[in-house]
């Protein structure tokens, strides 16, 4: 790829520029808006979306109770998807170049690592679903595997073959870094065409062993009055915000390739709510029927596929779903950390380095645990790492559109000396804004966590928790354009000069 050259009077600094960070000349910039539709489509039919329906309702809502947070979840983070997307589209730049508009060319690793190390998270997840899978086959023909001696710590929940089959899948995972992204293109086709031929699949089954739709989507909600339902639904809206969360922030790594903001709107507005929405009802379905044949809910696909009775079938199944969790966890969850970890020392962290590092991290993060059961999935996982994106990503945006009125100087986001150098480096009133906006989400962590009881801390604050992307989003947001206020009148000629010498995107 042949990026576009800055100005020779400029050169970039050593520390600050590789070839991944460079800004995408106008000439590959080829992506439409089949291809970002396509690219939303691909990674929202993966099972943790599965999860994260059937979650909702293993935690007590009906199905278009479920259907409905969902829809809503992903119509709202559409938004910040879109706004940020806009400068990679227009500049050509990735995620922690752009981050760096707003904290400094130094101070941009910092959102640039929080994002990263929750990819890390995500990557750990995906690849313990994967590992799980093949360990549901290899028990149908190895029984044995199931009662090997434990070998860790009892505290940390994990048994011995689940625990071999999910470093054997890490271990895939990592071949695939080392072979490089290339080498997951024929994994991402055949992803694109067997998962949803096996949600059609579940879905048939779920409407035959439930005799119809009817008895299926007749199930009532748990919640014993409109309280109860209103204490689950706002953190659980929180935590659909949340699941795109990540994506939010980093979606310039794929905008920088949009031939147009036109193909990058509308791409994603197509490829995102809809499709989310359609895959999720597929997973309410399937959980409700599950109660209605087994008398419990099975919010696991995986562990519902090893309940069947033909091991044909079954082996089958868990091979496709860990080839498909394959794609999706390089795709997903290794490109993006790969580039925030190179961001630190383009000139010594590699993308292949960058991997390795979110594989570490993956296994440290103890992913089995993050989704053992619904509300850990929802409240600590989901909810606690949105309000650590939230901020920042009110803080970007009101950077852009607000200080900046869209308008950016790209030599200087290569520069140790321009404009967005600060004070060595960092912007102070961005990393103020940033804690600003986290700090009110910190006790209601703590006891979602179980660090803290409600009772010792106040239990209005408590409750902010529920809302932790929203809050975190506009405390950080309005703190950080009152701060740069104070600064905007000195620095107003250049904070709003125009970019005359760099190519941008048409509009």
């Amino acid at each position: 790829m042949d990026a576009p050259q800055l100005p020779a009077a400029q050169p970039p600094a050593a520390g600050l520029t590789s070839e991944d960070l460079a800004p995408v000349a106008l000439a590959d910039r080829t992506w439409n808006t089949w291809n970002y539709a396509a690219l939303w489509i691909s990674m929202s039919l993966c099972i943790p979306t599965y999860m994260l329906a059937s979650s909702l309702i293993e935690g007590g809502m009906n199905w278009w109770q479920a259907i409905l947070t969902i829809f809503l979840g992903n119509s709202i983070v559409l938004v910040p998807m879109v706004l940020n997307g806009r400068a990679g589209a227009t500049y050509g730049i990735p995620f922690p170049v752009f981050a760096r508009v707003s904290f400094g060319v130094r101070g941009a690793n910092i959102p640039a690592l929080m994002r990263a190390i929750i990819a890390c998270g995500w990557f750990g997840i995906q690849t313990w679903i994967g590992g799980f899978a093949l360990y549901q086959m290899v028990k149908l023909w190895v029984p044995g595997i199931a009662t090997l001696p434990a070998v860790f710590p009892a505290s940390w929940s994990l048994e011995t073959g689940p625990a071999l089959l999910f470093l054997l899948f890490w271990l895939l995972n990592i071949y695939v870094v080392y072979l490089g992204v290339d080498s997951i293109r024929k994994l991402l086709v055949f992803k694109a065409f067997f998962l949803p031929f096996a949600a059609l699949a579940l879905l048939f089954w779920a409407i035959r062993a439930g005799h119809g739709l009817g008895p299926i989507l007749a199930r009532p909600a748990k919640f014993a009055s409109s309280a109860e339902f209103w204490a689950f639904f706002f953190p659980s809206l929180t935590g659909m915000v949340g699941f795109w969360a990540t994506l939010s922030l980093n979606i310039p790594d794929f905008t920088r390739y949009a031939k147009s903001q036109r193909a990058q709107v509308i791409g994603q507005a197509l490829g995102l709510p809809v499709p989310m929405t359609l895959f999720a009802f597929i997973g309410v379905v399937v959980t409700s029927a599950t109660f209605l044949v087994y008398g419990q809910t099975i919010w696991d696909p995986v562990v519902l596929a090893g309940r069947f009775d033909s091991k044909l079938l079954v082996s089958v199944a868990m091979v496709a779903v860990a080839l498909s969790t394959l794609a999706t966890n390089i795709a997903a969850n290794i490109v993006s950390p790969a580039n925030d970890f190179a961001n630190l020392s383009p000139a010594h962290i590699s993308f292949k380095t960058g991997g390795y590092i979110t594989g570490i991290i993956g296994i440290l993060i103890f992913p089995w645990k993050l989704i053992a059961d619904p509300s850990g999935y929802i409240f600590t996982w989901l909810v606690g790492y949105s309000a650590l994106l939230g901020p920042i990503g009110g803080i970007m945006i009101a950077d852009y559109y607000f200080i900046r009125k869209q308008q950016l100087h790209l030599p200087d986001l290569y520069q140790y000396t321009g404009r967005y150098a600060y004070q060595n480096g960092f912007n102070r009133w961005a990393l103020l804004a940033l804690v600003s906006g986290i700090a009110p989400n910190i006790p209601g962590f703590l006891v979602a966590v179980g660090f803290t009881s409600r009772g010792l801390t106040w239990p209005w604050l408590v409750g902010l928790y529920n809302y932790a992307w929203f809050v975190g989003f506009f405390i950080s947001a309005g703190s950080y354009l009152v701060l740069m206020s104070r600064a905007k009148k000195a620095a107003a000629q250049s904070l709003h000069r125009p970019t005359t010498d760099y190519q941008v995107s048409p509009t």
